[in-house]
């Protein structure tokens, strides 16, 4: 599978995904507003999601799917990696299960520690929602591990679609139970919990499907399984480093005035939208292909396909960060103001938006940066550039947060990750395994030249259609679909004809997608 169609499936599904989070979103919003209980509730969210990234995507998949590639094209085949693959679910279920049971047991103190700022009846909702939600963590660990032998066989689709799955349930949840406050809250723990139910279905039936039918086995620390630990667990303690930094990140945003939690929540949902179908499309992709090539022993090919996604990871997410950063406010107006969230709390979330995007392509680029390392079984390097980027979260924070608020929190987030990706880099050129030649200087240059003809035109684009955004939300609606529109059209006008993407290959690209209707 070569990467544009790769990625386009990934990215095309996330998309889907997207679409239902945020009608999910925006129907939260105008349900419960930037109210105490969305806070709680957001919290209770967090936290799994917070570990699941920790165990489950970042960290499993930088262990697993190079291990797996390995086994899959190795002598063994299928069996061989099917073996490991049980092996592996033998030893990492029991752990799952039992990390889960133990923060159900002391989940007031671990509330307690992260969203301090919380007391009294909203503290309490904290806890019960929490663990509501927290077996989440068990079950999207377990559709990792099936999403990475699917994603090893190059079998994207249902991986891309499953968080639709979760999506889908949240939605049901407020649409049986749209009373708002405590009553809202309690149905979207649960629907998080049923969501991770529906993945895990999902998943394991498209596994079966795959012929990858895994049976439970009894614990036991094989050879293989110590080579995935000696390789998971230092991606598990960058992960931590990093899910770290965004737990800080909640306790300062707990102990913000109230609806703060909502205002980040809703500002890094429109700020994860590029960054899950470009970036996470891009490392998902490429990070099988990096493995066959080191595997091959061709580091040359590993480097250009690197470059590859850098170029189109460019392309895409360019545009996003500087058409998000101009139309936050009304895209915010547009998408969530309403019932009880009020004007100014999308006057709060948009600037909110616009200053976390600035560190967009940051976050892209190190999704397609990261595989370099870790398709060479190089998981320790991440940790230490993630230490660092920890130690200036906490410095910026205390910095920035008291004399900024809200905005101050969203300059650190930004400025870090623009710190972690420029780190990453260096570090893969140093080595030799990759760096941004010369004629892909060139065309990320043509790109900002085009994304700047594009901001000029949505500024004023944003000045006639101002009556627009102020009126009903369908004249907020329709301003904003124009706004995506004429901004597209620009920047990829402007990018085909200064050369800033490779035209013979959208030429080839367009030939096949004519061929295929």
């Amino acid at each position: 599978m070569n990467m544009l169609k790769a990625v386009g499936t990934i990215g095309g599904l996330t998309m889907v995904s997207r679409v239902f989070g945020f009608a999910r979103e925006m129907m939260m919003s105008r349900i419960m507003g930037a109210s105490g209980a969305a806070d709680a509730f957001l919290v209770a969210f967090r936290l799994p999601n917070t570990f699941r990234r920790l165990f489950g995507e970042g960290a499993f998949s930088a262990g697993f799917v190079p291990l797996f590639s390995q086994r899959f094209h190795g002598p063994g085949g299928i069996e061989e990696a099917k073996r490991f693959s049980e092996d592996v679910l033998a030893v990492f279920l029991p752990t799952l299960f039992l990390f889960t049971l133990l923060f159900e047991l002391a989940m007031p103190l671990f509330v307690a520690a992260i969203a301090s700022g919380y007391t009294g009846a909203k503290f309490e909702l904290t806890v019960f929602l929490t663990r509501i939600t927290f077996p989440y963590l068990l079950l999207i660990s377990l559709v990792s591990l099936f999403s990475g032998i699917l994603n090893s066989l190059t079998k994207f689709a249902a991986a891309a679609f499953a968080p639709a799955l979760l999506n889908v349930a949240m939605l049901l949840a407020l649409i049986l139970y749209p009373q708002g406050g405590v009553v809202s809250a309690t149905a979207l723990a649960w629907g998080v919990t049923a969501g991770g139910v529906l993945q895990l279905a999902m998943l394991w039936h498209s596994a079966r499907r795959a012929a990858i039918s895994l049976r439970l086995r009894r614990p036991r620390i094989t050879p293989s399984v110590r080579q995935f630990f000696v390789v998971v667990i230092p991606a598990t303690l960058g992960a931590g480093v990093y899910q770290i930094s965004q737990l800080i990140d909640t306790f300062f945003a707990t102990r913000l005035p109230e609806g703060s939690m909502s205002y980040l929540n809703y500002s890094d949902r429109l700020n994860q939208l590029p960054l899950s179908v470009i970036g996470t499309a891009l490392g998902t992709a490429i990070l099988p292909q990096i493995s066959r090539f080191i595997a091959k022993g061709e580091p040359h090919e590993a480097a250009k396909v690197q470059g590859q996604a850098v170029e189109l990871a460019m392309l895409l997410c360019l545009p996003a960060a500087l058409a998000l950063g101009v139309v936050a406010g009304p895209l915010v107006a547009a998408l969530f103001q309403g019932g009880k969230f009020t004007a100014q709390d999308a006057f709060v979330t948009g600037n909110t938006l616009a200053i976390i995007v600035s560190g967009l392509p940051a976050y892209v680029l190190v999704k397609v940066i990261t595989p370099g390392f870790y398709a060479r079984e190089d998981t320790a390097t991440p940790v230490k550039t993630a230490v660092v980027v920890l130690v200036a979260n906490v410095i910026l924070n205390f910095a920035l947060i008291p004399p900024l608020g809200i905005y101050g929190l969203a300059i650190a987030i930004a400025a870090c990750s623009w710190l972690n990706a420029i780190m990453l880099y260096v570090i893969l050129a140093r080595r030799r395994h990759f760096r941004i030649e010369g004629w892909l200087w060139s065309r990320i240059a043509r790109q900002f030249a085009a994304g700047g003809v594009m901001v000029a035109l949505l500024y004023a684009l944003k000045l006639v259609l101002a009556d627009w955004f102020a009126g009903s939300v369908i004249e907020r609606m329709a301003g904003v679909a124009a706004l995506v529109g004429v901004g597209g059209v620009a920047y990829f006008g402007v990018a085909w004809i200064v050369g800033a993407l490779d035209r013979e290959a959208m030429l080839i690209l367009m030939r096949r997608k004519k061929k295929e209707a």
